[in-house]
C-alpha cells in the first residue's frame, strides 16, 4: 500500500511570497498544496513544518477524509487562518495525488462537469475616473464578461483595489504596514459617481463588480447599495465587517444590490449564518484558506440548499495551485456564480506550471491527472522570500479603520 514519504514546504516570493506544500507518495507521486496567507505566510510554513508534517508521514494519502479531521480534530485548537490555510495545503495536495493515481483530473472526480467553462472577472481600476474607463474598455476588449471596478477617491491617498502604474495590483508591498489615510464620506459621495459612469460609457452588456472592503457600516452600506441599484451590480464585496452576521440583515432591508462575503473566513461555521438565513448572495471563501478542496465543497454544498452562489477569492495572493484547485471545484458544483481571476507575474510562471487556460472570459481546468500544476522548486531557489505586510487604514482624524 502507498505512504506518504517526504513532505516538504517552500516559501519563496516569485513575483510575490508563497508557501507550497509538496508531498511525495512512497509511489513516487507528488502532489501540491497551496498554503499562502497574505502577510503570514511564515506562520503557515512554521505550521506545517513543525506541527503537520511529522503526523503526515507514512500514512495513507488516499484517505483524504480521515486526513482533514484527524488535522483539524486532532488539533484540539480549531480553526482560525493560519491552522485552517495548513490544512488546506494538505487537503489539495492529496486531491492533486489521488488524481493522478486515478489518472483523471481532479474535477472529474467531484462528479464531472456541470459547465464548459468557470466565467471569471477581472480587476479595472485606476487614478481617476478617465484611467478607470479605459481600463474597463481594456479588460472588455481582451474578452472579460465581468469586470470589478475601483477608482482611487479624489485627495484621499491609500483607497483600496487602485494599482500602481501598469503592473498587477499587489497591496502587500512593505515590511511593515503601510500606514493609508481613509474618508468614508469621501468614498460614498464619489465611488458611486464612477460606477455610474461605466454603466453610461459601456452600457449593461457585462457584469459590473465592485469591492467595498469592510469600508463600511451596515447603514452606511445600505445607503451605498440603494444608491447603485441603477447600475445593476453583480454584486457588492464585503459592505461591512462580517463578524457581525446580523447586521447584514439591516443591508437586506433597504438594497437589493446582491452581497458578495467571505474570503477572510476560514470555516463553514464562519458563514452558516450568512447561508442559511439568506443574509449574502455570493460566498467567497477560497480553497486555500477554507479547509482545501474538502471543507470548501462542503460550504458550497450548504450554500446550494439556499440558493447562494459561489464566487471564490481569487487574488495574486492565492498561488496557480489555488487557481487550478478552484477551477477544478468551479466546474463540477451546480451553484456555481463566478471567479476572481488575476493572471499572475512573469516570475511566478517561471516557478508554477499550471494547465488552466484563459478563453473568452472563463478558466477552463487542465485535463492533465490531478491539479495539472507542476512545481520548479529550482526556480523557486533564485526568489528568497521578502518580509511583506498588507496595509493599515486610519481615518483622517488618525483612528484605525477597517482596512
Amino acid at each position: 500500500m502507498s505512504r506518504i514519504e517526504r513532505a516538504e514546504v517552500f516559501v519563496a516570493s516569485p513575483g510575490r511570497n508563497f508557501v507550497t506544500l509538496r508531498i511525495t507518495t512512497s509511489d513516487g507521486v507528488t502532489g501540491l498544496g497551496d498554503a499562502t496567507l497574505n502577510g503570514r505566510e511564515l506562520a503557515v510554513a512554521s505550521y506545517l513544518r513543525d506541527h503537520l508534517v511529522p503526523l503526515l508521514i507514512d500514512r495513507d494519502p488516499a484517505r483524504i477524509e480521515d486526513m482533514w479531521q484527524f488535522l483539524y480534530k486532532g488539533a484540539y485548537w480549531r480553526r482560525g487562518p493560519v491552522t485552517m490555510t495548513a490544512i488546506s495545503a494538505v487537503d489539495t495536495a492529496l486531491w492533486d495525488i489521488k488524481g493522478k493515481v486515478a489518472g483523471l483530473p481532479v474535477y472529474q472526480l467531484l462528479g464531472g462537469r456541470s459547465r464548459h467553462g468557470v466565467t471569471v472577472y477581472a480587476h479595472a481600476s485606476g487614478a481617476d475616473v478617465p484611467s478607470l474607463l479605459d481600463d474597463v474598455e481594456r479588460f472588455l476588449e481582451l474578452g472579460y464578461r465581468a469586470v470589478r471596478a475601483q477608482a482611487a477617491v479624489p485627495e484621499v491617498g491609500g483607497t483600496y483595489g487602485v494599482r500602481k502604474g501598469a503592473g498587477i495590483y499587489e497591496p502587500a508591498s512593505t515590511a511593515l504596514p503601510d500606514e493609508q489615510p481613509w474618508d468614508t464620506d469621501a468614498y460614498l459621495g464619489f465611488a458611486p459617481t464612477y460606477l455610474e459612469a461605466v454603466r453610461e460609457r459601456f452600457g449593461f452588456g457585462f457584469h459590473l463588480l465592485h469591492d467595498v472592503h469592510h469600508r463600511l457600516t451596515p447603514i452606511e452600506a445600505a445607503q451605498f447599495g440603494k444608491r447603485v441599484e441603477g447600475c445593476r451590480l453583480f454584486w457588492m464585496e464585503d459592505p461591512t465587517p462580517a463578524e457581525n452576521q446580523e447586521a447584514f440583515r439591516l443591508i437586506r432591508r433597504h438594497t437589493t444590490t446582491p452581497i458578495a462575503v467571505g474570503e477572510v473566513f476560514s470555516s463553514i461555521w464562519d458563514v452558516q449564518q450568512l447561508i442559511t438565513e439568506q443574509l449574502i448572495d455570493y460566498v467567497r471563501t477560497t480553497v486555500v484558506h477554507a479547509g482545501g478542496i474538502t471543507h470548501l465543497r462542503r460550504i458550497f454544498d450548504l450554500a446550494a440548499l439556499y440558493q447562494v452562489r459561489t464566487g471564490s477569492h481569487g487574488a495574486t495572493d492565492l498561488s496557480p495551485v489555488t487557481l487550478a484547485a478552484a477551477v477544478h471545484l468551479d466546474t463540477a458544483v451546480p451553484n456555481f456564480g463566478i471567479q476572481e481571476y488575476m493572471p499572475h507575474a512573469p516570475e511566478t510562471l517561471e516557478v508554477f506550471r499550471s494547465g488552466v487556460r484563459f478563453a473568452d472570459g472563463m478558466l477552463v481546468p487542465s485535463e492533465e491527472p490531478g491539479l495539472g500544476v507542476e512545481y520548479d522548486a529550482e526556480a523557486a531557489a533564485r526568489f528568497p522570500y521578502q518580509p511583506r505586510y498588507l496595509p493599515v487604514a486610519r481615518r483622517l482624524d488618525g483612528s484605525v479603520h477597517d482596512w
